[in-house]
């Protein structure tokens, strides 16, 4: 399909909150995923929401398993494409969040080369569509919970650099204007 540009903050468009997908079984929706994914592997990255290549949907996309480690650390051979494990999130939603958080470091497309400790729950529980339609609900944890909590703030219109101190968040937005400026 297509690698798309992925926006830079403080872009306007990463502050909106997405609006809910109508109809997920659509040929667009499907064609938006596909290069969502394109775009996310491209770059590389574990997550990518549809807010972040310009586009007001609340979907996102992950996979935690392909530059966690777990194939990386295994495949000595770099011309052996990684195993791929794909995650499509449309219209999600939080049903629970544990009290007991976790800190991980957080890195996002939208704010490259910036990487900061972020406290948030250690477990979820999601509701959310697939592309057939099929509402799903499942709880999560660890790594996959902090990843989906990252990717479905991106449909908020909030990014990491929202949870860090006024000081911190001025001085990644001048590195990233200076940096990209358009």
């Amino acid at each position: 399909m297509a690698v798309r540009e992925i926006l830079i903050y403080p872009d306007d468009i990463l502050a909106m909150v997405a609006k809910p997908v109508a109809n997920p079984t659509s040929d667009e929706i499907k064609t938006l995923v596909q290069d969502m994914a394109d775009t996310m592997y491209d770059a590389p990255g574990v997550g990518l929401a549809a807010p972040q290549i310009g586009v007001s949907l609340r979907i996102a996309i992950t996979d935690t398993q392909w530059r966690s480690g777990r194939y990386e650390d295994n495949n000595h051979d770099k011309n052996i494409e990684p195993e791929k494990d794909l995650r499509v999130w449309i219209n999600p939603e939080f049903l629970w969040c544990s009290d007991e958080t976790s800190v991980f470091e957080e890195g996002c497309l939208s704010v490259p080369e910036v990487y900061e400790n972020i406290e948030r729950p250690s477990a979820v529980r999601l509701r959310w569509l697939d592309l057939d339609g099929e509402q799903h609900e499942q709880d999560f944890e660890g790594f996959e919970a902090v990843a989906l909590q990252h990717e479905f703030d991106h449909l908020d219109g909030k990014l990491f650099v929202d949870y860090l101190s006024p000081l911190k968040r001025k001085m990644v937005r001048k590195k990233m204007m200076k940096r990209y400026k358009s």
